[in-house]
């Protein structure tokens, strides 16, 4: 197939990217290169380094064979370029990646929410008219977040997108299919939650064949296409914007930082390998929906943990000392969560769940890495609400100069 990859330079993109060359698929990476621009403007890096995008396509053609092509396209400002892309080239199939990631940076000021509402819903909608517009039958992959639908303590399973209700009429009960009601906790939540309604009106306005993956925390960094040479290893997150709880996690550990938790650490989240991620992408795209069927959705998760049982789990297998701070965001601080996964099972996903020697792996990472650490940068800076934000600890390591007067 020909596969295009929106976002395809991101955490997410580039393994699945590589993966999908990997397997034979004629690769096109389309991309802004922004997450590049937020690195600059947070004054972070990636933990492992990352060579331009151009370059890691050469590497992967030298070790593989294989070519990926990368266009320069802003998906939220440069419509008619993208529908004009997608007129000549007519892919198989769109994996679309392309969006602000992180809850934290959509947070972080006025500024940050109209970004990443801007850019994420713009981008999501100015792709389904695009496809409307060229009459193009590519099947539309989009990572979604499990975090639409908020961290409830309901106790009920989460099913896979929709919900069965009965609802009282003049007549009698009568039942019907809706999707999962969403509780965004975030403004880039918010944004996935929006995206559901356009898929939904798209898919059944004009046909277009859409499945949703409500992806869990993605933690690990290798695949083994990026173990195949240095220069094409995957980006790692570990600042408080964009580190994913786990991956920050381990992150600390590798340099003697205690591990950050916020409030009493009993919020309950999914999560997912990156390895488990790219597969799960490849077995979405063999199980597409047919013109006229409603948007598939798969919750795109493995398991699901405690945040301090991570810590806890972290601290006993390197040592690390754990910190307890002010929660920035405004959740419970406690909650369950039962996550149906049962389609990507039925596919044959053989899930990649916590294991030490992964965990091992990354902290051996870190550890390679840790030179180009910024500890400023580790703990979290953006508040929820302004009342938050003036108990949120910036210092947990207790280094700063303070008064004894």
């Amino acid at each position: 197939m020909k596969i295009a990859v929106l976002g395809g330079d991101g955490f997410c993109g580039w393994p699945t990217s590589l993966h999908l060359s990997n397997l034979g698929h004629e690769v096109h990476i389309i991309d802004n290169l922004s997450r590049r621009w937020i690195d600059t403007e947070l004054g972070v890096q990636s933990l492992t380094p990352m060579d331009s995008i151009q370059e890691r396509c050469r590497i992967w053609k030298e070790v593989s064979g294989e070519q990926i092509h990368f266009h320069l396209i802003d998906l939220a400002k440069e419509y008619y370029r993208l529908r004009d892309w997608l007129a000549e080239e007519k892919p198989d199939a769109i994996v679309h990646f392309a969006e602000q990631r992180a809850a934290p940076y959509s947070m972080i000021s006025e500024r940050h929410k109209i970004y990443t509402v801007d850019n994420n819903i713009n981008a999501t909608h100015n792709l389904l008219v695009a496809l409307v517009e060229t009459d193009i039958d590519a099947h539309l992959l989009h990572l979604g977040t499990t975090g639409v639908y908020g961290y409830s303590t309901v106790g009920a399973p989460i099913p896979e997108g929709y919900l069965d209700v009965t609802i009282d009429t003049p007549t009698g009960p009568k039942g019907m299919e809706i999707l999962y009601p969403t509780k965004p906790g975030s403004v880039y939540h918010m944004t996935k939650s929006l995206d559901q309604i356009m898929f939904q009106f798209y898919a059944q306005n004009d046909g277009l064949r859409i499945t949703d993956l409500h992806q869990g925390i993605v933690w690990g960094t290798n695949t083994d296409q990026t173990k195949r040479h240095e220069q094409l290893i995957n980006r790692f997150d570990y600042d408080g914007d964009y580190g994913t709880v786990l991956n920050r996690f381990l992150a600390q550990a590798a340099i003697g930082y205690p591990l950050t938790v916020h409030g009493t650490g009993g919020q309950t989240r999914a999560f997912i390998h990156i390895q488990d991620t790219v597969r799960c992408i490849e077995l979405a795209l063999r199980d597409a929906p047919e013109s006229g069927d409603r948007v598939k959705i798969f919750n795109q998760m493995t398991e699901t943990h405690r945040v301090r049982d991570l810590a806890e789990l972290v601290a006993k297998i390197t040592g690390a000392e754990i910190a307890y701070l002010p929660n920035p965001r405004k959740e419970a601080a406690e909650n369950e969560l039962i996550v149906k996964n049962e389609h990507f099972l039925d596919l044959g996903l053989n899930p990649v769940t916590l294991q030490e020697g992964l965990l091992e792996e990354v902290v051996e990472i870190a550890k390679k890495y840790a030179h180009r650490i910024d500890r400023s940068r580790v703990p979290a800076h953006s508040a929820w609400t302004k009342e938050i934000a003036h108990r949120v600890n910036h210092d947990p390591e207790g280094k700063h100069l303070k008064s004894v007067s």
